[in-house]
């Protein structure tokens, strides 16, 4: 994990805002979301791993199932997830099948040739959300 230093950490939003300005650029709320709290995520490589840029946020006024919830977003970082190849075997079935595998590694190590990519895609975030 490799954290961005950002003029959007600290700012609260309207994250029905922050979809509309997100969503377009390629940026999906995360499945790991909490009614508190939860994340915008860029995928940015999916070839040897899975690259993303993370856009952490928590409400503070409502939960995130309520419209008009506002949030705080948090610190921007870069986190890679290694998947294994192949099939699970490992994979537990009752009654249906998990077609997902758990990552091998989900905080793998970040590799530094994309680390300029991800300190762009935070400036051109700043810039559609702080100019908007």
């Amino acid at each position: 994990m490799i954290p961005i230093e950002s003029s959007v950490t600290g700012k609260q939003f309207r994250l029905q805002f922050l979809e509309e300005k997100m969503k377009p650029m390629g940026y999906v709320i995360g499945g790991n979301w909490e009614y508190d709290r939860g994340s915008f995520d860029y995928k940015m490589s999916d070839e040897d791993e899975y690259l993303y840029l993370r856009v952490p946020f928590v409400a503070v006024k409502g939960s995130l199932d309520v419209r008009g919830t506002e949030v705080e977003l948090q610190q921007p970082f870069l986190l890679a997830h290694q998947y294994e190849s192949g099939i699970d075997e490992e994979a537990e079935s009752a009654g249906m099948l998990n077609q997902f595998q758990e990552p091998e590694d989900k905080d793998a190590p970040f590799p530094p040739e994309w680390k300029d990519k991800g300190v762009q895609l935070v400036k051109e975030l700043e810039q559609t959300i702080l100019n908007s």
